[in-house]
């Protein structure tokens, strides 16, 4: 009996099992994951939630007897682990959690390969210590374990205390973050106030009632949202009304573009210094440099979805995968039924990455020129794909040959995480902040400035630039909270929450044949950017549902939501539950009068967006102006440059 005591029983098992899962939950809280966490309380809450769910699913494995309860102990230890595992790898590339909306979106990972492994780091070995330990043990040191089975009867005990710690664990967030699981559109909120594990269980039970959505919509969901959207609606600026009709729209996509880094000098040269010309206010652009990025868990597939249907991206996953098949009304399908615009996009990365060669069809794109239509030799690639300086030359060949009016939406690569650039290409000398994300992100957003310049005197040569309208804007930020250290030194200052959301700025520029350039200080996002284009064209909007407002108009709304359910206004910013003075970036003593009603607005944009993808109400609208889409009509061959990607 007493040799039997001092072996490990399963109970003993469970709790050490229990303890270290918890353990290394504890150090990717501190180590990988950036949850904003301040005071004791919510320090308290992140040392309670690993247990409740760790505890609930390990005790499954107490009813069963023998070697075989320790090895579903084991397993279940395992798949947890692997969850925490996978989550820290997503959350360090994406800023991110793992949702079961964004497992459709695997096929993303072998086109991101480089990135991927860039964000696995040297102490990972941490997160699977215990469990080597464990299968040694289970294999070759089975005689140290009880065979005793634990009593069945306390169990339910058991399950009862994990299901109570949950309860708990929920009442002290609530008191940290009323109305927590109705009300929040952050991941980063829910895992730091319930832990990794029970926001998957959380995000299970979103998704199914997400699927139920659609099933349950009705034409009565759509006239709610349209009668919304209308209210919203401007009256066009006459002064540019119709001004750009029948001209080419093309659209150029600058990958994880921030304005940061507009003026900025490195080592005494310019970043940027073609951006910078186009933003002095002495070119023919007009630069928005209040312009902010909108994006989701899609990052540049929402950027595009944003702009193109000016509706907002899921609150998780990417709308482009998850969504690929709804009814649209989308701008390329507007300006060929309108004015006869043919459409096209070009990228060189393969048509299937985010699922782009089918929700095209859906926006009634004419023809996608990806990475088949390039030379993909191993000295034009860089990291994900065609490196920017061929990408457009080639581009503005394609372009030259095209009949017009045409809108061409071009998506560049370079400048994407890892952020990597070889000696030949790069023109800047790196920071030194002691993080190669950052420092590397300096010399390829160079890169990406050059090749920018380079395409605009291609446009010029070829006779394209005078006749078309020409918009340049940045996707989505390219520098994560993960790296606030390296940017302080970059900025010489403080990075806080106020400042961060400053530098979500993407900016636009903008270029309307027959127009001045110059600065304008409006406050906008991407969703406002085709109401924008349909007015410059003289499109009526009247008929089209769509969250944004033309930037040009007088009646503008300058209220800027985000995915996360913040805004930002000229006067103040709303982050994390705090208003924030927009010039000094400190926490208002006196709440702004229409903080509250701006809140319920944002509240109700992102409501709105939502219900109209979740239920795809598109389909149900019977639009007087627009025919609705035959996505089968639209086929995208493969390029003369090759084959598909292997």
């Amino acid at each position: 009996m007493s040799l039997q005591k001092k072996k490990i029983s399963i109970f003993g098992f469970f709790i050490l099992t229990l303890i270290t899962l918890s353990l290394k939950t504890y150090f990717a809280y501190y180590v990988d994951f950036s949850l904003g966490v301040k005071g004791l309380v919510q320090n308290l809450i992140l040392l309670m939630n690993p247990y409740s769910l760790i505890a609930l699913v390990l005790s499954v494995f107490l009813f069963f007897k023998g070697k075989k309860a320790f090895w579903f102990m084991f397993v279940g230890g395992f798949l947890l682990t692997f969850l925490l595992y996978a989550n820290v790898v997503y959350f360090r590339f994406f800023s991110d959690f793992l949702t079961f909306s964004t497992l459709n979106q695997t096929g993303n990972v072998e086109s991101m390969g480089g990135a991927v492994s860039a964000s696995f780091k040297w102490y990972d070995f941490v997160y699977f210590i215990d469990t080597i330990v464990y299968l040694f043990i289970l294999v070759f040191k089975s005689k140290w374990l009880s065979t005793r089975a634990f009593s069945k009867k306390f169990v339910p005990v058991v399950m009862a205390v994990s299901v109570a710690l949950f309860f708990l664990n929920l009442a002290f967030a609530e008191t940290d973050r009323p109305e927590l699981l109705t009300r929040t559109f952050d991941h980063k909120y829910l895992v730091k106030y319930l832990g990794p594990y029970n926001f998957t269980i959380y995000d299970g039970v979103k998704t199914i009632q997400n699927n139920q959505e659609k099933a349950l919509a009705s034409e009565d969901d759509l006239t709610k949202v349209l009668n919304y959207t209308k209210q919203k609606q401007t009256q066009p600026n006459p002064e540019y009304y119709g001004v750009a009709k029948k001209k080419n729209i093309i659209k150029i996509h600058l990958e994880s573009f921030q304005t940061f880094l507009i003026n900025k000098k490195v080592n005494g040269k310019e970043v940027t210094p073609f951006l910078n010309k186009l933003s002095s206010g002495n070119d023919e652009f007009r630069y928005y440099p209040n312009f902010f990025h909108q994006t989701g868990q899609g990052k540049t597939s929402d950027a595009e979805f944003t702009m193109d249907n000016s509706l907002y991206g899921l609150p998780q996953g990417s709308a482009y995968s998850l969504k690929g098949s709804n009814t649209y009304q989308s701008l390329p399908a507007i300006l060929d039924q309108k004015e006869g615009y043919n459409s096209n996009v070009m990228h060189g990365d393969y048509k299937t990455f985010w699922n782009r060669d089918q929700i095209y069809k859906h926006f009634g794109i004419d023809k996608f020129y990806d990475a088949t239509y390039y030379d993909m030799s191993p000295n034009n690639i860089e990291n994900l794909g065609l490196k920017d300086m061929p990408f457009f030359k080639a581009s503005a060949d394609y372009q030259s040959k095209m009949k017009q009016p045409f809108y061409s939406h071009l998506i560049t690569l370079t400048n994407h995480y890892p952020f990597t650039l070889s000696s030949e290409d790069a023109d800047i000398e790196k920071p030194n902040t002691g993080d190669s994300t950052v420092d590397g992100y300096v010399q390829t957003a160079n890169y990406l400035d050059r090749s920018l310049e380079q395409y605009i005197n291609e446009l010029k040569e070829k006779g394209l630039y005078k006749n078309s309208v020409i918009i340049i804007y940045g996707d989505h930020y390219g520098i994560s909270e993960n790296h606030n250290k390296a940017m302080e030194k970059l900025l010489g200052e403080d990075i806080t929450p106020a400042k961060f959301m400053d530098l979500n700025r993407t900016g636009l520029w903008m270029k309307i044949p027959g127009k001045p350039g110059g600065v304008d200080h409006t406050y906008g996002g991407q969703v406002d950017v085709m109401p924008t284009l349909l007015h410059l064209v003289g499109i009526d909007s009247k008929n089209y549902l769509m969250m944004g407002t033309d930037l040009l108009s007088k009646d503008h709304s300058q209220l800027v939501p985000f995915r996360n359910g913040d805004f930002i206004t000229p006067k103040y910013k709303y982050v994390n539950g705090k208003a924030y003075d927009n010039k000094t970036n400190q926490p208002l003593t006196k709440e702004p009068a229409d903080l509250q009603k701006n809140k319920q607005q944002v509240e109700k944009d992102l409501e709105m967006s939502d219900n109209v993808l979740n239920g795809d109400l598109f389909r149900f609208y019977k639009n007087p102006d627009f025919k609705k889409i035959n996505p089968s009509k639209y086929q995208y061959k493969t390029g003369p440059k090759g084959s598909e990607q292997k």
